[in-house]
Protein backbone atom coordinates (compact mmCIF):
# COMPACT_ATOMS: atom_id res chain seq x y z
CA UNK A 1 0.00 0.00 0.00
CA UNK A 2 1.79 3.25 -0.92
CA UNK A 3 0.76 6.15 1.88
CA UNK A 4 2.34 8.74 0.30
CA UNK A 5 0.15 11.83 -0.87
CA UNK A 6 0.34 13.61 -4.32
CA UNK A 7 2.17 16.88 -4.37
CA UNK A 8 -1.13 18.70 -4.65
CA UNK A 9 -2.67 16.90 -1.60
CA UNK A 10 0.36 18.23 0.09
CA UNK A 11 -0.04 21.81 -0.77
CA UNK A 12 -3.66 21.53 0.72
CA UNK A 13 -2.40 19.91 3.87
CA UNK A 14 0.22 22.78 4.02
CA UNK A 15 -2.32 25.38 3.76
CA UNK A 16 -4.71 23.85 6.34
CA UNK A 17 -2.19 23.84 8.90
CA UNK A 18 -0.74 27.19 8.56
CA UNK A 19 -4.18 28.12 8.97
CA UNK A 20 -4.97 26.40 12.21
CA UNK A 21 -1.24 27.50 13.12
CA UNK A 22 -2.56 30.97 13.15
CA UNK A 23 -5.77 29.91 14.70
CA UNK A 24 -3.93 28.57 17.77
CA UNK A 25 -2.15 31.46 18.48
CA UNK A 26 -5.00 33.51 18.28
CA UNK A 27 -6.69 30.76 20.45
CA UNK A 28 -9.61 30.34 18.37
CA UNK A 29 -9.61 26.76 18.74
CA UNK A 30 -11.89 25.26 21.62
CA UNK A 31 -10.06 23.44 25.08
CA UNK A 32 -10.81 19.99 25.77
CA UNK A 33 -13.30 20.92 28.17
CA UNK A 34 -14.19 24.41 28.32
CA UNK A 35 -16.83 23.61 30.86
CA UNK A 36 -19.79 22.26 31.19
CA UNK A 37 -22.01 20.95 27.79
CA UNK A 38 -23.49 24.30 27.52
CA UNK A 39 -19.88 25.63 27.24
CA UNK A 40 -19.03 23.53 24.82
CA UNK A 41 -21.87 23.79 22.31
CA UNK A 42 -21.64 27.25 22.05
CA UNK A 43 -17.62 26.96 22.03
CA UNK A 44 -18.48 24.62 19.00
CA UNK A 45 -20.06 26.73 17.02
CA UNK A 46 -17.89 29.57 17.40
CA UNK A 47 -15.34 27.14 16.20
CA UNK A 48 -17.31 25.68 13.29
CA UNK A 49 -18.07 29.27 11.96
CA UNK A 50 -14.67 30.02 12.04
CA UNK A 51 -14.21 26.96 10.12
CA UNK A 52 -16.22 27.75 7.35
CA UNK A 53 -15.61 31.10 7.06
CA UNK A 54 -11.77 29.79 6.11
CA UNK A 55 -13.24 27.59 3.59
CA UNK A 56 -12.59 24.31 5.60
CA UNK A 57 -15.99 23.31 6.62
CA UNK A 58 -17.75 20.77 3.55
CA UNK A 59 -14.31 19.97 2.30
CA UNK A 60 -15.85 17.30 -0.05
CA UNK A 61 -19.37 18.90 -0.28
CA UNK A 62 -20.44 20.71 -3.98
CA UNK A 63 -19.04 24.03 -4.02
CA UNK A 64 -22.81 25.25 -5.31
CA UNK A 65 -23.93 24.34 -1.84
CA UNK A 66 -21.12 26.07 0.55
CA UNK A 67 -18.46 23.03 0.16
CA UNK A 68 -14.69 23.36 -1.54
CA UNK A 69 -15.92 20.86 -3.66
CA UNK A 70 -12.34 18.68 -2.69
CA UNK A 71 -12.06 14.56 -2.75
CA UNK A 72 -12.28 12.39 0.19
CA UNK A 73 -8.25 12.52 0.47
CA UNK A 74 -8.40 16.21 1.54
CA UNK A 75 -11.67 15.14 3.51
CA UNK A 76 -9.36 12.50 5.47
CA UNK A 77 -6.38 15.33 5.81
CA UNK A 78 -8.32 17.57 7.09
CA UNK A 79 -9.23 15.49 10.16
CA UNK A 80 -5.83 14.31 10.50
CA UNK A 81 -4.63 17.87 10.91
CA UNK A 82 -7.53 19.26 13.39
CA UNK A 83 -6.62 16.02 15.32
CA UNK A 84 -2.80 17.05 15.62
CA UNK A 85 -3.45 20.51 16.98
CA UNK A 86 -6.38 18.82 19.40
CA UNK A 87 -9.25 20.32 18.02
CA UNK A 88 -12.42 18.48 19.32
CA UNK A 89 -15.02 16.92 17.17
CA UNK A 90 -17.15 19.31 15.38
CA UNK A 91 -20.38 20.53 16.81
CA UNK A 92 -22.52 19.89 13.51
CA UNK A 93 -21.06 16.42 13.02
CA UNK A 94 -24.59 14.47 12.68
CA UNK A 95 -24.75 17.32 10.21
CA UNK A 96 -21.74 17.78 8.58
CA UNK A 97 -21.05 13.76 7.70
CA UNK A 98 -24.59 12.09 7.49
CA UNK A 99 -27.62 14.53 7.21
CA UNK A 100 -25.99 16.84 4.80
CA UNK A 101 -24.33 13.78 2.13
CA UNK A 102 -27.87 12.60 2.45
CA UNK A 103 -29.45 15.90 0.91
CA UNK A 104 -27.03 16.28 -1.34
CA UNK A 105 -27.75 13.02 -2.99
CA UNK A 106 -31.47 12.41 -2.37
CA UNK A 107 -32.93 15.71 -0.98
CA UNK A 108 -34.75 18.12 -3.56
CA UNK A 109 -33.25 21.53 -4.72
CA UNK A 110 -35.16 23.67 -2.28
CA UNK A 111 -34.21 21.02 0.92
CA UNK A 112 -30.61 21.47 -0.10
CA UNK A 113 -31.10 25.57 -0.14
CA UNK A 114 -32.88 25.58 2.41
CA UNK A 115 -30.48 23.30 4.74
CA UNK A 116 -27.02 22.82 3.64
CA UNK A 117 -25.02 26.03 4.20
CA UNK A 118 -26.49 26.78 7.97
CA UNK A 119 -25.34 23.22 8.59
CA UNK A 120 -21.91 24.21 7.26
CA UNK A 121 -21.93 27.28 9.37
CA UNK A 122 -23.55 25.30 12.40
CA UNK A 123 -26.17 28.27 12.78
CA UNK A 124 -28.16 25.08 12.94
CA UNK A 125 -28.00 21.96 14.46
CA UNK A 126 -29.22 18.55 13.55
CA UNK A 127 -29.96 15.39 15.86
CA UNK A 128 -31.17 12.14 14.35
CA UNK A 129 -34.49 10.43 15.37
CA UNK A 130 -33.98 6.49 15.30
CA UNK A 131 -33.73 4.97 18.04
CA UNK A 132 -36.75 4.22 20.51
CA UNK A 133 -37.35 2.39 23.68
CA UNK A 134 -38.16 -0.35 21.51
CA UNK A 135 -36.31 -0.26 18.45
CA UNK A 136 -33.02 0.22 19.30
CA UNK A 137 -30.70 -2.71 17.38
CA UNK A 138 -33.88 -3.17 15.47
CA UNK A 139 -34.31 -0.04 13.71
CA UNK A 140 -37.10 -1.32 11.87
CA UNK A 141 -39.43 -2.06 14.48
CA UNK A 142 -39.87 1.68 15.26
CA UNK A 143 -43.23 2.80 16.43
CA UNK A 144 -43.25 6.34 16.06
CA UNK A 145 -46.27 7.09 13.80
CA UNK A 146 -46.48 9.97 11.00
CA UNK A 147 -49.88 10.06 9.72
CA UNK A 148 -50.94 12.37 6.47
CA UNK A 149 -53.91 15.02 7.48
CA UNK A 150 -55.10 18.20 6.20
CA UNK A 151 -51.85 18.15 3.77
CA UNK A 152 -49.14 17.29 6.34
CA UNK A 153 -47.67 14.96 8.48
CA UNK A 154 -49.26 14.60 12.27
CA UNK A 155 -45.89 12.88 14.28
CA UNK A 156 -46.70 11.25 17.40
CA UNK A 157 -44.47 9.09 19.32
CA UNK A 158 -41.01 8.64 21.42
CA UNK A 159 -37.44 9.04 20.56
CA UNK A 160 -34.41 8.49 23.04
CA UNK A 161 -30.31 8.30 22.98
CA UNK A 162 -31.03 11.35 20.85
CA UNK A 163 -27.51 13.29 21.31
CA UNK A 164 -27.69 16.97 21.61
CA UNK A 165 -31.60 17.00 20.91
CA UNK A 166 -31.72 20.26 23.35
CA UNK A 167 -29.81 22.22 21.72
CA UNK A 168 -31.13 20.82 17.92
CA UNK A 169 -33.06 23.09 15.44
CA UNK A 170 -34.05 20.17 13.28
CA UNK A 171 -34.68 16.55 13.92
CA UNK A 172 -33.58 13.74 10.84
CA UNK A 173 -36.43 11.15 11.94
CA UNK A 174 -37.64 8.30 11.09
CA UNK A 175 -41.03 7.52 11.12
CA UNK A 176 -43.51 4.77 10.11
CA UNK A 177 -46.08 6.11 7.38
CA UNK A 178 -47.82 2.90 6.74
CA UNK A 179 -48.49 0.69 9.37
CA UNK A 180 -49.95 -1.79 7.26
CA UNK A 181 -46.96 -2.11 5.15
CA UNK A 182 -43.89 -5.12 6.46
CA UNK A 183 -41.77 -2.67 9.23
CA UNK A 184 -38.85 -2.41 6.39
CA UNK A 185 -41.21 -1.13 3.61
CA UNK A 186 -43.81 1.45 6.13
CA UNK A 187 -41.01 4.00 7.06
CA UNK A 188 -40.45 7.63 5.77
CA UNK A 189 -37.54 10.03 6.45
CA UNK A 190 -38.34 13.50 7.84
CA UNK A 191 -37.02 16.64 8.60
CA UNK A 192 -38.91 18.01 11.97
CA UNK A 193 -38.66 21.30 13.32
CA UNK A 194 -37.30 20.62 17.09
CA UNK A 195 -38.53 24.47 18.62
CA UNK A 196 -42.53 23.87 17.49
CA UNK A 197 -45.07 23.10 19.66
CA UNK A 198 -45.88 19.51 20.85
CA UNK A 199 -42.18 19.05 20.89
CA UNK A 200 -40.64 17.60 24.66
CA UNK A 201 -36.86 17.11 25.01
CA UNK A 202 -35.85 15.30 28.81
CA UNK A 203 -32.02 15.20 28.90
CA UNK A 204 -31.10 12.07 30.38
CA UNK A 205 -28.10 12.33 33.23
CA UNK A 206 -25.31 10.11 31.72
CA UNK A 207 -22.28 8.74 34.33
CA UNK A 208 -19.99 10.96 33.37
CA UNK A 209 -22.28 13.93 34.27
CA UNK A 210 -22.89 14.89 30.91
CA UNK A 211 -26.36 15.43 29.19
CA UNK A 212 -25.69 14.84 26.03
CA UNK A 213 -28.46 11.77 25.05
CA UNK A 214 -32.31 12.65 25.53
CA UNK A 215 -35.48 11.42 25.67
CA UNK A 216 -37.78 13.25 22.71
CA UNK A 217 -41.73 13.12 22.22
CA UNK A 218 -43.50 14.11 19.79
CA UNK A 219 -47.10 14.79 20.49
CA UNK A 220 -49.21 15.69 17.45
CA UNK A 221 -46.12 17.35 15.75
CA UNK A 222 -46.53 19.27 12.13
CA UNK A 223 -44.31 18.31 9.28
CA UNK A 224 -44.96 19.99 5.91
CA UNK A 225 -45.28 17.61 3.18
CA UNK A 226 -42.06 19.11 1.90
CA UNK A 227 -39.87 18.19 4.60
CA UNK A 228 -40.28 14.60 3.18
CA UNK A 229 -36.73 12.91 2.49
CA UNK A 230 -36.77 10.62 -0.99
CA UNK A 231 -39.87 8.71 -1.44
CA UNK A 232 -42.81 8.17 0.99
CA UNK A 233 -42.43 4.56 2.80
CA UNK A 234 -38.96 4.65 1.21
CA UNK A 235 -37.30 5.06 4.89
CA UNK A 236 -35.63 1.95 5.41
CA UNK A 237 -33.11 2.73 1.90
CA UNK A 238 -32.83 6.31 3.13
CA UNK A 239 -32.16 5.43 6.82
CA UNK A 240 -29.25 2.75 5.45
CA UNK A 241 -27.80 5.60 3.22
CA UNK A 242 -27.25 7.55 6.03
CA UNK A 243 -25.63 4.81 7.63
CA UNK A 244 -23.20 4.05 4.59
CA UNK A 245 -21.99 7.94 4.71
CA UNK A 246 -21.56 7.87 8.45
CA UNK A 247 -19.10 4.38 8.03
CA UNK A 248 -17.40 6.32 5.05
CA UNK A 249 -15.30 8.81 7.48
CA UNK A 250 -16.88 8.78 10.30
CA UNK A 251 -14.85 5.44 12.21
CA UNK A 252 -11.57 7.09 10.43
CA UNK A 253 -12.48 10.35 12.19
CA UNK A 254 -12.95 8.54 15.50
CA UNK A 255 -9.79 6.84 15.57
CA UNK A 256 -8.21 9.93 15.28
CA UNK A 257 -9.71 11.35 18.11
CA UNK A 258 -8.51 8.58 19.90
CA UNK A 259 -5.14 8.58 18.81
CA UNK A 260 -5.10 11.99 20.55
CA UNK A 261 -6.22 10.46 23.85
CA UNK A 262 -3.29 7.96 23.37
CA UNK A 263 -0.82 10.34 22.62
CA UNK A 264 -1.51 12.37 25.66
CA UNK A 265 -1.18 8.71 27.49
CA UNK A 266 2.19 8.13 26.35
CA UNK A 267 3.46 12.10 27.00
CA UNK A 268 2.25 10.86 30.62
CA UNK A 269 3.37 7.62 31.04
CA UNK A 270 7.42 8.70 29.63
CA UNK A 271 6.76 11.36 32.62
CA UNK A 272 7.96 11.56 36.20
CA UNK A 273 4.35 11.24 38.15
CA UNK A 274 3.31 12.28 41.47
CA UNK A 275 4.25 9.19 42.67
CA UNK A 276 7.64 9.52 41.84
CA UNK A 277 8.29 7.64 38.50
CA UNK A 278 7.85 7.35 35.78
CA UNK A 279 4.41 4.87 34.75
CA UNK A 280 6.30 3.83 31.63
CA UNK A 281 8.99 1.94 34.06
CA UNK A 282 6.37 -0.20 35.33
CA UNK A 283 6.79 -3.57 32.64
CA UNK A 284 3.06 -4.74 32.73
CA UNK A 285 1.85 -0.76 32.14
CA UNK A 286 4.53 -0.69 29.53
CA UNK A 287 3.23 -3.91 28.18
CA UNK A 288 -0.70 -2.14 27.98
CA UNK A 289 1.13 0.45 26.56
CA UNK A 290 2.61 -1.17 23.49
CA UNK A 291 -0.76 -3.53 23.09
CA UNK A 292 -2.75 0.33 22.91
CA UNK A 293 0.03 1.32 20.65
CA UNK A 294 -0.48 -2.17 17.88
CA UNK A 295 -4.32 -1.71 17.83
CA UNK A 296 -4.63 1.95 17.47
CA UNK A 297 -2.06 1.40 14.64
CA UNK A 298 -3.82 -1.44 13.19
CA UNK A 299 -7.20 0.43 13.02
CA UNK A 300 -5.69 3.34 11.32
CA UNK A 301 -4.45 0.90 8.75
CA UNK A 302 -8.12 -1.17 8.70
CA UNK A 303 -9.15 2.47 8.21
CA UNK A 304 -6.99 3.05 4.94
CA UNK A 305 -7.68 -0.05 3.33
CA UNK A 306 -11.53 0.94 3.41
CA UNK A 307 -11.15 4.34 2.24
CA UNK A 308 -8.86 2.81 -0.63
CA UNK A 309 -11.81 0.82 -1.56
CA UNK A 310 -13.77 3.67 -1.61
CA UNK A 311 -11.12 5.76 -3.54
CA UNK A 312 -11.52 2.91 -6.20
CA UNK A 313 -15.08 3.34 -6.24
CA UNK A 314 -16.59 0.32 -3.89
CA UNK A 315 -18.91 2.27 -1.86
CA UNK A 316 -19.43 1.80 1.94
CA UNK A 317 -20.17 -1.77 2.89
CA UNK A 318 -20.64 -3.87 6.05
CA UNK A 319 -16.90 -3.87 6.58
CA UNK A 320 -17.71 -0.80 8.22
CA UNK A 321 -18.76 -3.19 11.54
CA UNK A 322 -15.60 -3.84 11.67
CA UNK A 323 -14.24 -1.19 12.31
CA UNK A 324 -16.61 0.43 14.73
CA UNK A 325 -16.76 -2.55 17.01
CA UNK A 326 -12.97 -3.19 17.06
CA UNK A 327 -12.51 1.03 17.81
CA UNK A 328 -15.12 1.09 20.44
CA UNK A 329 -13.74 -1.72 22.21
CA UNK A 330 -10.33 -0.51 21.66
CA UNK A 331 -10.90 2.92 23.39
CA UNK A 332 -12.21 1.39 26.74
CA UNK A 333 -9.49 -0.52 26.88
CA UNK A 334 -6.86 2.11 25.99
CA UNK A 335 -8.51 3.99 28.72
CA UNK A 336 -8.76 1.45 31.05
CA UNK A 337 -4.54 1.41 30.65
CA UNK A 338 -4.82 5.25 31.42
CA UNK A 339 -6.20 5.29 34.37
CA UNK A 340 -3.71 1.92 35.31
CA UNK A 341 -0.92 4.04 34.70
CA UNK A 342 -2.19 7.32 37.24
CA UNK A 343 -2.60 5.06 39.39
CA UNK A 344 -5.02 6.48 42.28
CA UNK A 345 -4.62 9.45 40.42
CA UNK A 346 -6.65 9.23 37.97
CA UNK A 347 -9.55 9.76 40.25
CA UNK A 348 -9.41 13.13 41.13
CA UNK A 349 -11.27 16.06 39.70
CA UNK A 350 -9.51 18.73 38.14
CA UNK A 351 -9.62 21.29 40.32
CA UNK A 352 -6.84 19.23 41.88
CA UNK A 353 -3.16 19.73 40.46
CA UNK A 354 -2.22 16.50 41.48
CA UNK A 355 -4.67 15.32 38.27
CA UNK A 356 -3.42 14.01 34.83
CA UNK A 357 -4.61 15.79 32.29
CA UNK A 358 -6.86 18.33 33.95
CA UNK A 359 -8.71 15.09 35.29
CA UNK A 360 -10.12 14.44 31.79
CA UNK A 361 -9.39 10.88 31.71
CA UNK A 362 -12.37 9.65 34.41
CA UNK A 363 -14.66 11.40 32.32
CA UNK A 364 -13.44 10.10 29.08
CA UNK A 365 -13.44 6.37 30.20
CA UNK A 366 -16.90 6.75 32.04
CA UNK A 367 -17.88 8.21 28.15
CA UNK A 368 -16.16 5.23 26.14
CA UNK A 369 -18.51 2.78 28.04
CA UNK A 370 -21.46 4.36 25.38
CA UNK A 371 -19.08 3.48 22.44
CA UNK A 372 -19.79 -0.41 22.74
CA UNK A 373 -23.67 1.32 22.37
CA UNK A 374 -23.82 3.92 20.41
CA UNK A 375 -24.29 3.59 16.48
CA UNK A 376 -24.97 -0.45 17.27
CA UNK A 377 -23.90 -1.93 19.76
CA UNK A 378 -21.06 -4.57 19.62
CA UNK A 379 -23.75 -7.66 19.93
CA UNK A 380 -25.33 -6.35 16.45
CA UNK A 381 -21.98 -5.28 14.91
CA UNK A 382 -21.06 -8.65 15.37
CA UNK A 383 -24.10 -10.23 13.77
CA UNK A 384 -23.44 -8.10 10.30
CA UNK A 385 -19.78 -9.49 10.13
CA UNK A 386 -20.85 -12.93 10.36
CA UNK A 387 -23.55 -12.89 8.28
CA UNK A 388 -22.54 -9.89 5.91
CA UNK A 389 -18.41 -10.15 5.89
CA UNK A 390 -17.85 -13.99 6.62
CA UNK A 391 -21.32 -15.23 5.10
CA UNK A 392 -22.41 -17.44 7.93
CA UNK A 393 -26.08 -17.90 8.79
CA UNK A 394 -28.49 -16.41 10.39
CA UNK A 395 -29.20 -17.65 14.53
CA UNK A 396 -32.60 -17.32 13.68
Amino acid sequence: MDFSYSAEEEKFRSRLRNWLKQRRQAGDIPEHDPGGLDETVECGRRWQRLLYEGGWCGIHWPSEYGGRGAGLVEQIIFQEELAAVGSPQLVNLLALSMVGPLLIDHGSESQKQRYLEPILKAAEIWCQGFSEPGAGSDLAAVATKAERKDGEYRISGQKVWTSYAQYSDFCILLARTDPRAGKHQGLSLLIVDMKQAGVEVRPLRQMNGDSEFNEVYFDDVRVPLENLVGVENDGWSMALAMLMYERATLTFQRQLQSKVALNDLLDFARREGPSGSAPAADPIICDRLAQAYIESEALRLTSLRHLTRQLKGSPPGPEGSMEKLFWSEMFQRMLETSLAAAGPYSLLSGDDPRAPLEGRWPHLYLYSRGRTIAAGSSEIQRGIIAQRVLGLPKDR
